[in-house]
């Protein structure tokens, strides 16, 4: 098979790391790529969401299987461009419709989904500039924090949670009026969960599903979860708390009611289903959905799949995946993300990395990296992601902390406690 990839982060590179070793595949690209990738397959230059260019390179190269990183491209129809383009239409696409992708496109929507086929998730409230009064009145009805939701994507920073209500009024209005341009049009607010997160992702052919390894991520970037959010500081899957009663929860409550209901609203979905969930005293509920795998909670959860992960993509699109057994690794799996210093604020690119090739016994998943002639230079916030096993999350730990130690690029930032919260001895 030839597969075209699209996206440039560490969850693409570890897709393509995956993609690489499957017997199925005669050739590989990436769109657009990173330094990492450029040692898989061939990077190309075109956009996520340049569908026409993907058309002519899908024609010119024979390619079979288009794989979708990124959100944008889901939301903005690339499904759906290829569905229903007869030149290009045999080309199979990992990824849900555009309707589908509203589930992550627009809060509103996906709440709505939840409350229909009674979802366990947190009471809300979606409101416009024309009814902000009443989202005041819905504030006023909450206990503090309070937190409001863009209704669309607003590159991973339209939610705020905030502990003043007048604050929150004051910041809902803001939103209304173009703090996040037009993704916070409409407001999600919600009731806030007080508990510990997780992230469950399921493979699904819009019929049957496979669920992954459960991972949990890290997104303040100060230790001790603390300071600004950002894409993500590190990972660790799988998760002490998510244990087999937790699990049968969630698959009896969440995973099957969301399928049954795609299915009912006949909406064509053929790839990732994120769940951001959170255990409140034990009850999972569903704080997100995404629909594309996390990003760096890929980084942990694709290394843990011994499957062929081009097999079990080739029955996603034939509606065959009830017929495949996903195979897992029963050891632990962390990563330790590597940022420019100043993220998620200002930072400087151009950074030459050094020590690459000291590495062993962790992978170095590229994440914000580029070629420049013999160097591999940052190009991005979050740069390099260091991926180990291990017999414990701790065991696997020191063994990512031990080689980046033998990473170095100017000004770069690391944590030093990922899954603090967790204990495995």
């Amino acid at each position: 098979m030839n597969v075209l990839l699209l996206g440039s982060g560490g969850r693409e590179h570890a897709m393509a790391w995956k993609i690489r070793k499957s017997r199925l595949l005669n050739n590989l690209y990436i769109a657009p790529g990173n330094a990492g990738t450029a040692s898989l397959g061939t990077n190309v230059a075109i956009d996520v969401t340049d569908f026409s260019a993907m058309k002519r390179f899908s024609l010119d190269h024979d390619i079979d299987m288009i794989v979708v990183g990124p959100e944008v491209p889901l939301v903005e129809g690339v499904y759906d461009y290829f569905h229903e383009d007869e030149d290009i239409c045999h080309i199979a696409v990992i990824g849900p419709s555009r309707k589908g992708a509203q589930l992550e496109g627009s809060k509103d929507f996906a709440k709505r989904f939840m409350t229909f086929y009674d979802i366990p998730t947190a009471r809300f409230k979606t409101v416009t500039l024309d009814s902000v009064e009443e989202g005041n009145a819905f504030l006023d009805s909450l206990p503090s924090p309070y937190v409001l939701k863009a209704d669309g994507l607003a590159a991973g920073k339209g939610v705020l949670i905030l502990d003043d209500l007048n604050e929150a009024k004051q910041s809902l209005w803001e939103m209304l009026n173009g703090k996040f341009g037009a993704a916070s049009q409409s407001v999600v607010i919600e009731e806030f969960l007080s508990g510990i997160e997780c992230s469950v992702f399921v493979l699904t052919d819009g019929k049957s599903y496979k669920i992954l390894p459960v991972a949990k991520d890290y997104k303040r970037i100060g230790e001790g979860d603390t300071g600004l959010n950002t894409g993500g500081m590190g990972a660790v899957s799988p998760v002490s708390f998510a244990d087999d009663i937790f699990m049968e929860k969630v698959r009896n409550r969440i995973v099957e009611p969301t399928i049954e209901g795609l299915r009912k609203e006949r909406i064509d979905y053929k790839g990732f289903i994120f769940l951001g969930l959170i255990d409140v005293r034990g009850e999972p509920k569903v704080i997100e959905y995404n629909v594309r795998m996390g990003d760096p909670e890929t980084e942990v959860v694709i290394p843990l799949i011994q499957s062929d992960l081009l097999e079990l993509f080739t029955a996603v699109a034939s509606e065959t995946l009830d017929e495949k057994t996903l195979e897992t690794d029963d050891r632990y799996a962390v990563t330790v993300m590597m940022v420019s210093g100043g993220y998620p604020e200002r930072y400087e690119n151009g950074k030459t990395i050094e020590g690459l090739n000291d590495i062993h016994d962790s992978i170095v998943f590229h994440a914000g990296t580029k070629n420049i002639g013999d160097e591999v230079v940052t190009s991005g916030g979050r740069v390099l992601s260091v991926t180990s096993y291990g017999k414990t999350m701790e065991e696997a730990l020191e063994t990512s902390y031990k080689n980046i130690a033998k990473i170095n690029f100017e000004h770069s930032y690391f944590r030093k406690d990922i899954g603090f919260d967790l204990h495995t001895k």
